[in-house]
């Protein structure tokens, strides 16, 4: 940090957007006490896990993994919130490249051939500006260096919110949200499939399914959070 950084970090101070305490000169996004003590959930160093566990039975998954355990009024959540409604993008690209440097640590993601982020209906990218899951995806493909897919599928159905839903109507409200728009692309590749935070993993069922009517793919799912019902 030069001069005039220190200068603008007087009136303007960063701070960590978990925690919100100050930041350090050499720290960045989230401080190194938030790093060491955000609940992690080391999912990705196992095949079968909670995670998987979500869509046994219902969608053929290689594995699937989150980054962090998600609770009610903790600092993963305040992260999300910062980076959806508060349009912090720059947490969704650090966080993908902190867990992408994890995941290539593990055979279970090092031959993936493909990123692909849930997309948003155009209409809420509008409002929004940006979709979260493609900026996590984005971090995930730089530091595994691998191709990332915004092209292929596409949200065609605007849906509710899910927050408040049972794991029925969540389902109803997703099934057949998603089309296939260039099978080509996708067609014998193994794929990591990104979202921001799985609950019910209805949306994520809803877009693997639509995936796999590609044959010769294989899917796996991963997402900043998991919030366990």
């Amino acid at each position: 940090m030069n001069l005039f950084d220190d200068f603008i970090s007087l009136f303007f101070p960063r701070t960590c957007y978990a925690c919100g305490y100050s930041l350090f000169q050499n720290e960045k996004i989230i401080c190194t006490s938030c790093l060491l003590h955000l609940p992690k959930t080391n999912f990705h160093k196992t095949r079968e896990n909670p995670v998987s566990k979500v869509f046994w039975g219902r969608v053929n998954l290689t594995t699937a993994t989150s980054m962090y355990f998600y609770r009610k009024g903790g600092k993963v959540q305040n992260l999300i919130h910062q980076l959806k409604y508060k349009g912090h993008k720059e947490i969704g690209i650090f966080l993908g490249e902190t867990y992408g440097n994890q995941l290539m640590e593990t055979p279970l993601y090092k031959d993936i051939d493909l990123i692909i982020p849930i997309p948003l209906h155009k209409s809420k990218l509008k409002k929004r500006g940006f979709n979260q899951a493609e900026l996590f995806a984005r971090g995930l493909a730089q530091s595994m260096q691998k191709e990332m897919d915004v092209k292929s599928l596409v949200r065609q159905i605007a849906t509710s919110t899910q927050t408040k839903k049972t794991r029925y109507r969540r389902w109803e409200n997703v099934s057949e949200i998603f089309k296939l728009e260039i099978p080509d692309n996708i067609t014998g590749k193994k794929i990591l499939v990104v979202d921001d935070v799985i609950t019910t993993g209805a949306t994520m069922e809803a877009f693997i399914q639509t995936i796999q009517t590609v044959e010769n793919v294989e899917v796996s799912a991963v997402s900043i959070a998991f919030a366990s019902q």
